[in-house]
């Protein structure tokens, strides 16, 4: 069984520009943990979690702070600027074990530089438990 067969292909995205506050209103309405930073080109550039949104919170200091951290920060400040991504054509048995060494819950599927998808630890136990793999 390959990536494309597991795959998600309808790909959460966001800006690099938005804020904080738009990026959590995303993962919110989503109900995901971690979501694209793309261009408008559908090129990925980064991915934003609650873990980085959490890890920033975490700094400030007070309300003040915090109101600012989410209107005024940009995605791109938070984001993890090196997404891993993996080819569609890939084993699903490689998708599992390239996230198990990198500690990781996904990895955003690329063909040709084009951001298509995204495979996930959900994604992978799933077709497990369904029997697919």
């Amino acid at each position: 069984m390959r990536v494309a067969d597991l795959m998600t292909r309808d790909v959460i995205g966001i800006d690099r520009d938005a804020t904080v506050a738009e990026a959590i209103g995303r993962l919110a309405d989503e109900h995901v943990g971690a979501i694209a930073v793309v261009t408008g080109r559908n090129r990925l550039v980064g991915v934003i979690s609650t873990a980085d949104v959490l890890r920033a919170e975490a700094d400030t200091t007070d309300t003040d702070a915090r109101d600012i951290l989410f209107e005024q920060t940009r995605v791109a400040e938070l984001m993890t600027a090196r997404a891993l991504t993996i080819a569609p054509g890939v084993e699903a048995r490689e998708a599992a074990r390239q996230m198990l060494y990198a500690d990781v819950h996904r990895l955003f599927v690329e063909d040709a530089g084009e951001l298509v998808g995204v495979i996930s630890q959900s994604d992978l136990v799933r077709a497990l438990a369904l029997g697919k793999v």
